[in-house]
């Protein structure tokens, strides 16, 4: 199999820099070539700095990948769902290239997006740059852990990689990217027991409650899907915290090998089961961002730089 990007199914680090930008140059092939060079860059910080753990991701917006490269498409490529049902969104921000950039260093995190935007800065907009971090034992500001479900170990691999059904784009990735914003004055106005009802996990040791215990306005159930085989419908999520004294929220990222898997979740949480129930959770944090990328393997960039 090609090489995946190291970025896409690393373990979860202490700091991230996310990076989107807007391509204002038409001279796609120096694109392609710097793309390649962002890879050197990874690569250049992960050997002289080994103990930050440095991974990273590059990928190339929905909507720009035949501008890029013209005549090859990942078979399932498709724009970012925009969803909007009574308050409750997904909306689209316009994205060509976003950078994702982890470690366990905040000082490399920074160093490495220097050296991408001082490479990158002649032929882009830089549209927005969050700097995210690992809040407590991993959980998300509300106060839950965050990635529960996550895969592990090798099937993450089976999860979040492109295999041989797309012969083209063997290792690459299907990136969704939400930067959520939350109300955190609102959600700490809630009981515990209340919280724990909409995530649908106790708060203090991440237990999951039981499916017939679940309410079906929770989280864990909306998101929690079968596909018509009754097998789990999974992503490879590798979000983390952002904020300030005034903002906070989740960067979002999800990570898949068909982008159906998000999609769906997405509707899901949104527009809700038969019966419009919802995810609750809606109610305390809002989608502010939203794109589509491909993350090809190491190999595909390469050759095409």
């Amino acid at each position: 199999m090609a090489q995946p990007q190291k970025g896409i199914c690393a373990e979860p680090n202490l700091h991230a820099q996310y990076l989107m930008f807007n391509v204002v140059d038409d001279d796609h092939a120096t694109i392609r070539q710097k793309l390649a060079q962002i890879l050197n860059i990874f690569e250049h910080y992960d050997n002289e700095h080994y103990e930050a753990m440095v991974s990273g991701v590059v990928a190339i917006g929905s909507s720009y990948w035949l501008e890029l490269y013209p005549g090859l498409i990942p078979m399932e490529l498709a724009p970012f769902p925009d969803m909007q049902c009574e308050d409750r969104s997904a909306p689209v921000v316009p994205c060509d290239l976003f950078i994702q950039i982890r470690a366990d260093r905040a000082d490399i995190c920074f160093a490495i997006a220097t050296d991408v935007f001082a490479l990158l800065k002649d032929e882009v907009e830089l549209i927005e740059q969050i700097t995210s971090f690992r809040y407590l034992d991993g959980r998300d500001l509300t106060g839950f852990v965050d990635g529960t479900e996550n895969p592990k170990g090798m099937h993450k691999f089976d999860v979040a990689i492109v295999g041989d059904d797309d012969p083209d784009f063997v290792g690459g990735s299907y990136i969704h990217i939400q930067r959520y914003r939350h109300d955190l004055e609102k959600w700490n106005l809630l009981q515990v027991k209340k919280q724990e009802e909409i995530i649908g996990r106790t708060k203090a040791d991440d237990i999951e409650f039981a499916g017939a215990d679940k309410a079906k306005f929770a989280h864990t159930k909306r998101t929690s899907l079968k596909n018509d085989e009754g097998k789990s419908i999974e992503i490879l999520r590798q979000s983390m915290p952002y904020g300030d004294m005034k903002v906070q929220g989740l960067m979002f990222i999800s990570c898949a090998k068909s982008p159906k898997p998000f999609t769906d979740m997405l509707s899901s949480m949104i527009f809700g089961d038969e019966h419009g129930v919802y995810d609750k959770l809606l109610d305390f944090t809002t989608a502010e961002t939203g794109a589509a990328f491909f993350a090809p393997s190491v190999h595909f960039i390469k050759q095409y730089a």
